[in-house]
């Protein structure tokens, strides 16, 4: 019974990933059930044994997109010294190798152009992951969340975004493309930068640290 359990539990996890591949790479249009199921090594039927529908598949797509983007940005922060979290999520987000990896990468530069024709439920679910990554980014900051913060956050987080789908679209003009990502990680920053300065107390400006 363990294995069987196991098993499908582990069969539910490579449809489910091969679906969000799929998401990423071609929007909801691009979730072939028959494909998934033959990727699995099951039938057409047996995906019911899994999910109630198509439906179904896609809003948990959305929901594990979105939450592998979070997880990734949170142990990024983690990882980073007191003070240069947010420094750690933008810089590791604004990368070539995140604009070239679209199937493996961060969901909301894909997804948001899927949300005109997606259910509310899944437009739901959308909006309250991006609510749990503003406030993750906003905590980041160099202050104590508050309003303001989270007016930053949602700024760094819509230049994030809009430099990765832009660079992504000027990717035949590599040294555009660069351009657009440098830009957009020093955008991004500038807002923790200036509140960073303004804790800095005046004895200690002007003074060189390493």
């Amino acid at each position: 019974m363990r294995y069987a359990r196991d098993h499908k539990a582990a069969t539910h996890e490579k449809i489910l990933k091969g679906a969000v591949m799929r998401l990423k790479e071609n929007g909801s249009a691009g979730i072939a059930i028959a494909e998934l199921m033959e990727e699995a090594g099951l039938t057409h039927g047996g995906f019911y044994a899994h999910f109630k529908s198509r439906d179904a598949l896609i809003e948990e797509s959305f929901r594990d997109a979105l939450d592998t983007t979070a997880r990734r940005w949170r142990a990024r922060a983690e990882k980073a010294p007191k003070g240069e979290g947010l420094a750690a999520i933008v810089n590791g987000y604004l990368t070539r190798e995140h604009r070239d990896d679209v199937s493996g990468g961060c969901a909301l530069p894909a997804l948001g152009a899927e949300l005109a024709r997606s259910s509310t439920k899944t437009r739901r679910i959308f909006t309250a992951k991006l609510e749990e990554a503003i406030d993750l980014v906003a905590s980041q900051h160099a202050e104590r969340p508050t309003r303001a913060m989270r007016e930053e956050a949602i700024g760094a987080i819509a230049t994030m975004v809009g430099s990765l789908l832009l660079a992504r679209a000027a990717a035949a003009d590599e040294e555009l493309s660069a351009d657009i990502l440098k830009a957009g990680r020093k955008k991004a920053l500038a807002g923790n930068a200036v509140r960073v300065k303004r804790a800095v107390p005046k004895s200690a400006q002007g003074k060189v640290t390493r």
